[in-house]
């Protein structure tokens, strides 16, 4: 490893960091900072890594192995089937619907099909940990939209295999492919699952207890890394790409008591080499394009979405959703998920995809991943104001008693106290944080979670604060716990709504807004100072 080396990956990493906290400022994928990190760092702006000699290619490709290995992991067969028939039909009509009018059209431009067939499968793809983690933080993923929206995500993460089987046959090559290469690839590939399956069983069975008996953090790492690059090197010496190998070692790992465990120990790792692989990806788009082709993107990123769009609101209408809410629940879809720029660059590198196509490629997807969290926003508000379908009302539905739950504003010391008791006295409680992490071990817990601001009407609908009986509001800001007062007392006049005021000058404003009970750490601190004097003082008479 040359000096310029560890200098390059040092200055990814640092610009990683600091996209990273920018977006996180300002509520957006980190996913987007990197790659505008590396959109920056890259000869069309600062020109400080230009990478010629391509050695950073092979640290990209570690991280998009730990992607997949880390889907692989938590990929679940039995949630698709739990999801029914109708969800694989609407998750293959959303793919289809996507890629063979885009595959038309950029054969229509004169590309070569092999190209085309490409990237318009990698259109195709929306990002499951962009979606998922927006419906979950909001509330949404348990409900009718949220399940279907995920099924058809999940759908997508199966097709991402034989996708990556397809990128071999689609290289140019001196002699034409022939029937029995099919069936050769096919076969290996068979023996290949059956050998994954036996290798799972053997794993979970007798191996992977062998290791963690130890209780040896580094043990686990090791063996885990050797298995990863174990499968992945055994797929790429029979034919297949590597990619597969890396999902195929997360099935291994996957669906036994130890698969969280491995999840959290190669989670730094995945995420430090993630951050390299997007910012490397940004590193090759110019963004001089958007100068020189300014027209083309702007249209080509509206008929990304309208396409896109369309496809999954026919997808989700076929799994019995009304129109209103498939196209409400579809926007958050039309967008160019992560595992679309994998596939991508594996046919940039083998020389299916050329330059100037993928950086075009690249800043489409990056302005539809941009465009993605207010367009999921106004996509979940359409969905709140239309009535569920005719099969939705046939679905299990809270009782009325279970709706006169209680929603909890602020998951600090004192909130989740509250939310504790409340759940233990058999109230349905939805916990509402603007720290994610704060709500994550509730979440667990089965509690319904919301990361967001409480001072936004969105968010507190989300929460459905129209049926709580019970409103607690626990943080320790007092001028944002009047706002939320108010923009409670609008939306439920009815509620119970009790608030923690930290100063006791507070509570009279909190009062005329609305609040029932206020309830100053000032004046429950100096009863409590009170009571600690007069019993020191009796025992000292004593």
């Amino acid at each position: 490893m040359t000096p310029l080396l560890v200098q390059e990956l040092l200055l990814i990493l640092a610009a990683g960091l600091l996209a990273g906290v920018i977006c996180r400022r300002l509520s957006i994928s980190m996913l987007i900072g990197y790659l505008l990190a590396g959109v920056l760092l890259g000869d069309g702006v600062l020109g400080w890594i230009s990478d010629d000699d391509h050695q950073l290619e092979h640290f990209a490709e570690v991280g998009v192995f730990l992607l997949l290995f880390s889907i692989g992991l938590e990929f679940s067969i039995e949630d698709l089937k739990r999801l029914g028939s109708k969800l694989f039909i609407a998750g293959a009509t959303q793919m289809a619907a996507v890629a063979l009018p885009a595959m038309l059209l950029l054969k229509s431009r004169g590309m070569d099909w092999q190209t085309a067939i490409l990237i318009a499968t990698a259109v195709a793809f929306s990002s499951t940990v962009l979606v998922f983690k927006a419906l979950s933080e909001w509330g949404q993923a348990s409900r009718p939209h949220g399940r279907r929206a995920i099924g058809i995500l999940l759908f997508q993460d199966a097709a991402l295999v034989p996708l990556l089987l397809l990128v071999p046959l689609l290289t140019d090559s001196e002699e034409p492919v022939r029937w029995y290469d099919f069936a050769l690839l096919a076969a290996f590939s068979t023996l290949f699952i059956v050998a994954i399956f036996a290798l799972r069983h053997l794993l979970a069975r007798w191996l992977i207890p062998f290791f963690t008996s130890y209780r040896v953090p580094e043990l686990v790492i090791l063996f885990t890394v050797v298995c990863l690059g174990g499968i992945t090197l055994a797929a790429y010496s029979i034919g297949l790409p590597a990619a597969v190998g890396a999902f195929a070692a997360g099935l291994v790992f996957n669906g036994n008591r130890w698969s969280h465990q491995i999840d959290a120990i190669v989670l730094s790792f995945r995420e430090t080499f993630a951050a390299v692989f997007f910012v490397s990806l940004g590193l090759i788009f110019d963004p001089r394009l958007l100068v020189s082709e300014p027209l083309f993107f702007v249209l080509a990123l509206l008929g990304l979405i309208l396409l896109k769009a369309g496809a999954a609101t026919l997808a989700l209408r076929l799994t019995g959703l009304s129109l209103a809410t498939s196209f409400g629940a579809a926007i958050g879809l039309a967008h160019v998920g992560e595992f679309a720029f994998v596939l991508i660059l594996l046919g940039w590198e083998s020389g299916i995809v050329p330059d100037l196509d993928y950086q075009k490629f690249v800043g489409v997807a990056v302005g539809s991943l941009i465009l993605t969290p207010a367009l999921m926003k106004l996509g979940l508000r359409l969905v709140r104001h239309e009535e569920e379908s005719e099969e939705d009302r046939k679905e299990p539905r809270p009782q009325p008693s279970d709706l006169q739950g209680a929603t909890v504003i602020g998951a600090g010391p004192i909130g989740k106290a509250v939310a504790s008791q409340l759940e233990t006295i058999g109230k349905q409680v939805c916990l509402i944080d603007r720290s994610p992490l704060n709500l994550h071990p509730f979440a667990l817990a089965g509690f319904q979670t919301i990361a967001g601001d409480a001072t936004d009407s969105d968010i507190l609908l989300f929460a459905n604060i129209e049926d709580s009986s019970t409103v607690v509001v626990c943080i320790s800001d007092d001028a944002a716990a009047l706002r939320i007062v108010k923009v409670v007392k609008k939306l439920n006049k009815s509620a119970h709504i009790i608030v923690r005021s930290r100063y006791q000058v507070s509570v009279k404003d909190l009062l005329e807004s609305g609040a029932d009970r206020v309830i100053s750490d000032e004046s429950e601190a100096s009863v409590a100072i009170l009571r600690a004097i007069e019993s020191a003082t009796s025992d000292a008479g004593e």
